[in-house]
């Protein structure tokens, strides 16, 4: 008997999935943690692997990890945290992005204020002063170590903020040779998304009661996690997307050819499919999400208030609902301000503003895509916690006019077990 776990380290939590070879989920744990205490991240990963059954637990081949993308952390040798981590959505000031479009070519994807290359930047020059060299991880790698206890690796989903270059599977030269000029700093070794870095750490098998021969794959972000657990391992059709709706949306469209447009924050991951080879997962991500919605309504709040709205009636309000200064897409512009006002009395009212706004901004971002050469749009799925609501569901098809599909699963740890088991070595 063979099980495969994925683990989804979120915007608003840890969950871990298990499934055995037909792709069936047998179990579900999820845990809370502080995104910015990289400790909460360790006892949240354990605490979803020991909530497990104890018969899945130990028939688990092999466990992939997803993390919020660009999410980066610095550590030493021992892989000990050096700085708490910069987010996902933490943006750079002027000053560093200024160097960091020094450094990388004219109008390339990491000269943006939330990319992985502007956080290693500004980390290495807030560390200046240590000494001793370093390695510059994301989230999903960090996880991973604490696994199979092997660190300096990374996937090129979760390396292409970084300036990895996906086409080539290379750095480019411009980032190797800052990096000979900072020999300090340990750049990672990357890997395809679920190949085996190592077996899992005896100490750590027996601790979690874990197989010793447990394989840990390369990891991989969240939306791209999602974006496979709403398709399938199926061939896939091109022009199908998925829209994220967690914290934040992420927009994500299958195509043939990849596009990247600094200047609207849209870029595209290698999509290696067992059933069709290589292809390009174009889009962006916005921080208009469910984020903004948690600012204002509780979760019984938003869905006593949804069935109060009447879907097929347009809001009058237009909002950029932001829950602080900055979007990366359809508008890259970190000093983007939120637009949330008039607010009416009726928090009904205003919250069909927000949902019709948010709608207003994903229609766009196809549209942009569309105009930018991805292939054409033929159908969207709907991942995350907003999948649920189904008065959002209705103003998005309003303004979307696309066939609006059923996702396989809506959990982002269902596609980072599907990554284990189709890439597991028997």
């Amino acid at each position: 008997m063979h099980y495969f776990l994925g683990i989804d380290f979120g915007t608003s939590g840890v969950r871990a999935i298990a499934i055995d070879r037909e792709g069936e989920i047998v179990a579900l744990t999820r845990s809370d943690y502080d995104i910015r205490n990289c400790k909460t991240w360790r006892s949240a990963l354990f605490e979803v692997i020991t909530n497990l059954p104890e018969f899945v637990r130990i028939h688990t081949r092999k466990i992939v990890i997803d993390g919020t993308s660009a999410t980066v952390l610095i550590c030493d040798h021992a892989g000990k945290v050096i700085a708490s981590p910069m987010l996902y959505s933490d943006a750079c000031e002027m000053a560093i992005l200024e160097r960091v479009t020094d450094i990388a070519p004219l109008h390339h994807s990491v000269a943006s204020a939330t990319s992985s290359f502007s956080k290693l930047i500004a980390l290495t020059t807030t560390w200046s002063q240590i000494p001793e060299e370093f390695y510059f991880l994301h989230q999903a790698d960090w996880l991973g170590y604490l696994l199979h206890d092997r660190l300096g690796v990374s996937d090129y989903h979760n390396a292409l903020k970084l300036g990895y270059e996906p086409l080539s599977l290379t750095y480019p030269d411009w980032l190797r040779a800052w990096a000979k000029a900072h020999p300090n700093v340990i750049l990672p070794e990357i890997f395809a998304p679920s190949t085996t870095i190592a077996k899992i750490q005896a100490k750590v098998a027996n601790q979690l009661g874990l197989p010793k021969d447990c394989e840990i794959g390369a990891g991989t972000t969240d939306s791209n996690a999602g974006f496979l657990a709403c398709i399938g391992m199926g061939k896939p059709t091109l022009g199908t997307a998925v829209t994220s709706l967690g914290s934040t949306m992420v927009l994500k469209i299958l195509s043939d050819r990849p596009i990247n447009d600094l200047s609207y924050g849209i870029y595209s991951h290698r999509f290696e499919h067992p059933a069709c080879g290589c292809l390009w997962l174009v889009g962006g991500a916005s921080n208009v999400g469910g984020a903004v919605l948690k600012q204002f309504f509780t979760d019984v709040e938003l869905r006593e208030l949804s069935d109060r709205i009447d879907p097929h009636i347009p809001s009058a309000l237009d909002y950029y609902p932001l829950p602080k200064i900055g979007d990366r897409f359809p508008i890259n512009d970190p000093h983007l301000m939120p637009r949330l006002e008039p607010r009416p009395q009726d928090p009904a009212e205003f919250l069909h503003g927000l949902l019709e706004s948010m709608a207003r901004i994903e229609a766009r971002g196809y549209s942009l895509l569309q105009e930018l050469g991805a292939s054409p749009l033929q159908q969207i799925y709907t991942a995350g916690g907003g999948a649920k609501n189904p008065t959002w569901t209705k103003i998005r098809n309003r303004y979307l006019k696309t066939p609006m599909q059923k996702p396989l699963e809506t959990e982002a740890a269902y596609g980072s077990a599907l990554l284990a088991k189709s890439n597991f070595e028997v």
